[in-house]
């Protein structure tokens, strides 16, 4: 799933999501936070954090 959305970041490093391998998906604790990954931070298993509740994954 591309996302083109301008206003969305990933996580781990804050780029822009744009892209082929880019993603966003709600908060698999919380549900409450849309989290983005670019395609660099997923490929090579980079760690994020919701901001909201602390949920912490690869």
């Amino acid at each position: 799933m591309a996302v083109a959305v301008s206003d969305r970041r990933c996580t781990s490093c804050g780029l822009a999501l744009s892209g082929r391998g880019a993603t966003a998906f709600a908060c698999p604790d919380c549900g409450d936070t849309t989290l983005g990954r670019c395609a660099r931070c997923r490929d090579q298993s980079v760690a994020f954090v919701c901001p909201k509740c602390g949920f912490a994954g690869p």
